[in-house]
């Protein structure tokens, strides 16, 4: 049996996405970086829950009879379409102020979605358990790595499916994700990140190992200046990139 998880909360990195809380469907407010890369990164989420779990996305309602949380949900960007694609889903942050925006977003649109003011610690203390867990520029964000995905790890049921996606540590990514999206394109505050947080795919499958999940795929996203678009490489995890890993089918934590 695994120790319950220690806090892995950040109370500094909450407060600031706390003070953007408002602005989570604004199209062009701070989060507008995430609305242009959300169908990229749904476009992942999609192909990989249906592959593990063999749906055919093409049906109605294709994720019915999955659980997912959505762990650092803010404002429901992911939570309401995995709604719409059947799955019952968890939306969970640790910033209080994002619960009620996404909530009344999703009542607005028709959805039922159970949003929560808790953290991954909890819900595991809690025994909570999910087909899915997605765990979206989170990881970066948090005190410990180690045991944020450890308790990401013990939410999952046994042959559940991680998506997690972070940014790469190197000089590229300070250029363009430091110094180009938040001083340059102003599309994020200044202060948004920290680099020395921003970890590499090598580091993060390690840790992802070490947590007990099995990783099974890594790509990146990678914005097109030309097409002013995102897109999926699999060879360029240079700044953006997304994972999907595995809890072995009989792991109990």
């Amino acid at each position: 049996m695994t120790a319950a998880p220690v806090n892995t909360v950040d109370d500094s990195e909450v407060a600031k996405f706390e003070a953007m809380a408002a602005e989570w469907w604004d199209l062009n407010g701070k989060f507008k970086p995430l609305h242009m890369l959300n169908p990229t990164r749904l476009d992942y989420i999609t192909r990989q829950i249906a592959a593990e779990f063999g749906r055919d996305l093409k049906a109605e309602a294709p994720f019915a009879g999955l659980r997912i949380l959505d762990i650092g949900c803010g404002g429901g960007l992911l939570a309401e379409p995995m709604a719409r694609l059947g799955a019952d889903v968890v939306g969970a942050d640790a910033a209080a102020g994002n619960i009620p925006v996404a909530q009344i977003h999703a009542a607005q649109s028709g959805l039922e979605i159970d949003y929560r003011h808790t953290t991954a610690e909890a819900l595991a203390e809690a025994g909570e358990q999910f087909d899915v867990v997605l765990n979206m520029e989170v990881v970066e964000h948090v005190a410990d790595p180690l045991g944020y995905l450890t308790a990401c790890q013990q939410l999952l049921k046994p042959g559940g499916l991680m998506i997690c996606s972070t940014l790469n540590r190197n000089p590229k990514s300070f250029l363009l994700a430091i110094i180009g999206a938040e001083h340059v394109m102003r599309w994020l505050p200044k202060g948004t990140h920290e680099w020395s947080k921003f970890i590499t795919p090598d580091e993060l499958f390690s840790l992802i190992t070490q947590a007990g999940l099995d990783p099974v795929d890594r790509k990146g996203f990678v914005f097109n200046p030309v097409l002013w678009t995102w897109g999926i490489s699999d060879r360029d995890l240079s700044v953006n990139y997304v994972t999907a890993s595995v809890k072995r089918a009989g792991s109990e934590g």
